[in-house]
């Protein structure tokens, strides 16, 4: 017998997580307003915001601007080094190595670096699913790709050294899993029977020489020297404009890491724009039922979270709020 009675929606199957959705923008007629008309109101304007990126193997530094959201921020990319934007695996902010702590989430520091890490090596593996969890933590771009976050130590797959930290997940058994949310390969990967075989494949990000990466001070003249030095944010909302806001404070990042903790022992995904989404949803309430209602009556319907879940996901909440959780 469920702990509350949490009415249910349901949920659209094609429906998107965290609100991604195609354009909104509706037509409009063309020409000038008649006499006594009003002017139509234009377009939000995009944020005049200029960043510096490099390709994390080498590249000269490129200048990109103009994007709202992650997908136009791959398309800039791609445009600024003449390349495909189905090359573009992600993002690092400040760094060229394959840290999974400086991956680009839905959030750029208006000082921030961005590395782009191309497409690699592409490799097929057989695996023999020989427990039911593999060890793995998945996340995507933003933009189509899942790739694994992290691999637990002493797990099935940390021990295939093929498969590694970085590598997008591309296909399953043939399958192609490009265009899938993280969570939705974490679920076809927890289906798999145990003791059954099935064929990974995976792409790595390019590797290369690096020297053709610039300086590691900043080479904009005029800025503050280094990489990551400023405190507001350029914030990409995949169901609106971007804006610049304050930085996270500790609460924030404190809050987001307990629940990407949650989320990576329940789901086996990682995503900070998603446990950001969950803070905010909880941070006004009063209890759980509250907390439980705002969940349902938003686009996280869709995940479907258990009742045990969210009162897990309230107590990291009410932990971070009453200063438990540095």
């Amino acid at each position: 017998m469920p702990l509350f009675n949490r009415p249910r929606r349901r949920g659209d199957a094609d429906s998107p997580v965290n609100g991604r959705s195609g354009s909104d923008g509706g037509s409009s007629s063309g020409g000038s307003p008649g006499p006594g008309q009003e002017r139509r109101p234009e377009s939000p304007a995009r944020p005049k915001l200029v960043f510096h990126c490099q390709l994390a193997h080498g590249s000269p530094t490129g200048i990109i601007s103009g994007f709202t959201n992650v997908k136009e921020l791959y398309q800039k990319i791609a445009d600024c080094y003449d390349l495909p934007v189905s090359e573009v695996l992600f993002c690092t902010l400040n760094t060229h190595k394959l840290d999974m702590a400086k991956l680009l989430g839905g959030q750029i520091g208006l000082e921030d670096f961005i590395f782009a890490h191309r497409k690699g090596q592409a490799k097929e593996i057989e695996i023999v699913k020989t427990e039911q969890a593999l060890g793995l933590t998945i996340t995507d771009n933003g933009a189509g790709y899942a790739f694994i976050k992290r691999i637990k130590e002493g797990s099935v797959i940390s021990r295939i050294p093929h498969v590694q930290v970085g590598d997008h997940i591309e296909k399953i058994n043939g399958v192609s899993l490009v265009g899938s949310r993280h969570y939705e390969v974490a679920k076809m990967l927890k289906e798999i029977p145990v003791d059954q075989a099935f064929v990974l494949r995976v792409v790595e990000p390019l590797k290369a020489g690096f020297a053709n990466i610039g300086p590691r001070t900043d080479p904009r003249a005029g800025k503050k020297a280094g990489y990551g030095s400023g405190k507001a944010t350029l914030r990409l909302r995949a169901n609106g404009q971007a804006r610049v806001e304050e930085a996270p404070c500790g609460m924030v990042e404190a809050a987001t890491n307990k629940i990407n903790t949650l989320l990576e022992s329940f789901l086996g995904i990682n995503d900070s724009e998603l446990a950001t989404q969950i803070w905010e949803l909880g941070e006004n309430k009063e209890n759980t039922m509250d907390f439980a209602e705002a969940i349902d009556s938003s686009d996280l319907e869709a995940f479907g979270f258990t009742d045990d879940f969210v009162i897990e996901l309230w107590g990291a909440i009410t932990d971070v709020k009453a200063g438990r959780v540095k």
